[in-house]
């Protein structure tokens, strides 16, 4: 019996009590981490003036945050799979403190992008710390667990808006990067004492190379999306951008196959049954974005325009019960994945998603009509979100587990992108009427309902007990 075999058999696993506390680290980090992504939403229209610049220069700000978390999730996750999670996890951290640091005590625009960029890279805390889930919890934990850590992807995002409208309004506006730092120290510190250590680095070469090409390409791509809506969608800068972006990534594909190392195994990745899991990570990703951006701004546009006049404090407070109800429906996602499977738990999910869309499409009258519609939304997320990477890890080598869901994280993120600037374009560049906003659900309900029909074709993968089971920490492996 070899070594590798050895590693691969099941081990004692973690105390509950021990894998509780662990659990609820990781979801710590991963609430904080995807925190940043509204962080600044409040202050958006004010952040040409506040740091001395165009309204074009100050979107790179929100942009920038965006970019980082693309290029992070694969890369941090190959890295965690090579020298361990728990030093990326720390890592993660450490970069999530640093980009907050550096706005907190600027208020111009190149450190602040700067900043927020390195924000964007802590992102990387999310898909590895999934990862790591199957190994410091028992089985019948593991799935429970994932589904919580997922489900801060949409709390983070929900409840950080109102509550970065607070604190912009009640302070000055560098107060959400010194309470960004606080947070992510806390972080650190809780993964550095109560995440125990494991013995899952596999080492290898980092590909550099790689790692450098699918930043150029991914970067590109996606500034040509995100900025089309200013530049012009058939503009030389985003068309220039765009094709630069498609054709890095085609090379960087193409070399990636004959690298002995690569920052992402291809092969792996076109099996139909990971494939199809990121093809549909893309669709709900656009679902679950397009609701973020209609419904609060049908709430805060003014009510002789046809909206709700609703402030931004009070649209983010109408919106934060959807993402806490990602929270409520994660045991939910956890107790179907057990019973019934992960690509049947997706399913539900992205059916869940899109009936949230048709009923906001159907009632869009008052506050609460839309806050109910989220909720529905934010229901068939929770839900849903958690089955992706579970699918992803039942589907890969172990060794590879964080690569993958660091990959499929970079699927969900690409649908969120390409489902702002589509909503962007259907809103039109005027003050949008109700049938805009009608559209909009109209179309997030077909994303919904596409990856409904994609999830159910996607082949079941039925993994050996020694493939399942990952090395848990153990007095051996504790340091």
């Amino acid at each position: 019996m070899t070594s590798d075999t050895v590693a691969a058999k099941p081990q004692p696993q973690p105390a509950s009590g021990a894998a509780i506390v662990t659990v609820i680290v990781l979801c710590l980090g991963g609430l904080v981490a995807s925190l940043m992504q509204t962080l600044i939403v409040p202050i958006q229209p004010q952040l040409p003036d506040l740091i001395g610049t165009t309204r074009s220069n100050a979107s790179w700000i929100i942009t920038a945050t965006l970019l980082g978390g693309a290029v992070a999730m694969p890369v941090a996750g190959r890295l965690g799979d090579m020298f361990g999670k728990r030093r990326v996890l720390l890592a993660s951290a450490v970069l999530l403190a640093i980009g907050s640091l550096i706005p907190a005590m600027t208020s111009t625009l190149i450190p602040v992008v700067t900043g927020r960029a390195l924000q964007g890279l802590a992102m990387g805390f999310i898909p590895v710390g999934i990862s790591l889930m199957r190994e410091v919890t028992p089985p019948k934990m593991t799935a429970f667990a994932v589904s919580a850590m997922s489900a801060t992807l949409g709390v983070g995002g929900a409840i950080g808006m109102p509550l970065s409208a607070w604190i912009a309004e009640a302070f000055d506006w560098h107060m959400l990067f010194w309470v960004s730092v606080v947070l992510a120290l806390v972080v650190a510190a809780l993964v550095f004492f109560a995440v125990p250590p494991v013995h899952d680095a596999v080492g290898g070469r980092f590909d550099f190379v790689g790692a450098v090409a699918l930043a150029v390409g991914l970067c590109s791509t996606l500034i040509a999306v995100t900025k089309g809506n200013d530049w012009g969608w058939l503009s030389g800068t985003t068309v220039a951008f765009f094709l630069v972006g498609v054709v890095v990534l085609l090379l960087w594909g193409f070399a990636e196959l004959r690298v002995s190392s690569p920052l992402v195994d291809l092969r792996t990745t076109a099996k139909p049954s990971v494939l199809l899991t990121n093809i549909a990570a893309v669709a709900v990703g656009f679902g679950m974005m397009a609701q973020a951006i209609v419904i609060p701004l049908l709430m805060q546009l003014p009510e002789a325009a046809g909206g709700m006049g609703q402030s931004i404090l009070h649209a983010g407070l109408w919106m934060a019960p959807g993402g806490l109800m990602m929270m409520v429906f994660a045991p939910v996602s956890g107790y179907l994945m057990n019973t019934i499977g992960a690509k049947f738990t997706l399913a539900i999910g992205a059916a869940v998603l899109g009936v949230g869309y048709l009923f906001g499409f159907l009632l869009m009258n008052a506050p609460w009509q839309l806050a109910l519609a989220s909720v529905i939304v934010s229901a068939g997320v929770g839900i849903g979100y958690a089955a992706m990477p579970t699918l992803i890890m039942n589907a890969v080598p172990i060794t590879e587990a964080g690569a993958a869901v660091g990959l499929n994280g970079l699927m969900r993120s690409i649908g969120t992108t390409t489902s702002s600037a589509v909503m962007g374009v259907l809103l039109g560049s005027a003050i949008p009427t109700h049938s805009h906003f009608q559209i909009c659900f109209i179309v997030g309900a077909v994303a919904a309902f596409v990856g409904v029909a994609i999830t159910l074709v996607i082949p079941s993968v039925k993994r050996k007990e020694e493939s399942v089971l990952a090395p848990a920490p153990t007095a051996k492996t504790m340091s």
